[in-house]
């Protein structure tokens, strides 16, 4: 039987790819949509506490399943005053530390270890699972935004919500930044 393959670089290029998009997307949203309302939400939530939303929950797991082995929590920022260049620079520190908790889960055999702050337990911590679970809920998120900005008349241009699923493109943009 051939031995597996090592899978740490598909892992962490598909998580820089997503955290990518995301980065995109978000410096591409007019500050009409950024402060925009949801519609229908009580408490009043805006756009701009979606895309927030998206780095404090990276931020708290990275706490919950991270923090105990040495992986730096990047802080929180305020849903409702966090500018557009403060969050791109928060989505960058949690990216990294997302980047960090899934290489420590490759070098433990292909599973997060678990930590005592992790009761939840709903999510397996095997790499595939916790990559899985990530991009799923940033891609849910991503669709919220789109979805407001139509409700609310501000359909974003082709090339932005196109932008969404040029993987490729992203891939190739990080290469280029290296």
């Amino acid at each position: 039987m051939a031995p597996l393959p090592d899978l740490r670089p598909t892992v962490l290029a598909a998580w820089r790819t997503n955290s990518l998009v995301t980065a995109r997307l978000v410096e591409q949203l007019s500050t009409a949509l950024w402060n925009a309302s949801i519609p229908g939400v009580v408490p009043r939530r805006t756009v701009r506490m979606i895309a927030a939303h998206l780095h404090n929950a990276r931020s708290r797991w990275l706490r919950t399943l991270g923090q105990e082995h040495g992986i730096a929590i990047p802080l929180l920022v305020d849903l409702r005053r966090v500018t557009r260049r403060g969050l791109l620079s928060a989505l960058r520190r949690s990216s990294r530390g997302i980047t960090e908790l899934l290489e420590l889960g490759i070098t433990s055999g292909g599973q997060i270890p678990a930590t005592k702050a992790y009761i939840w337990r709903n999510l397996p911590l095997d790499v595939g699972h916790v990559l899985a679970y990530f991009v799923a809920h940033e891609g849910h998120h991503r669709g919220q935004i789109v979805l407001v900005a139509r409700q609310l008349g501000h359909r974003l241009p082709p090339e932005v919500t196109n932008g969404l699923w040029q993987w490729t493109a992203r891939v190739q943009e990080w290469n280029r930044a290296r």
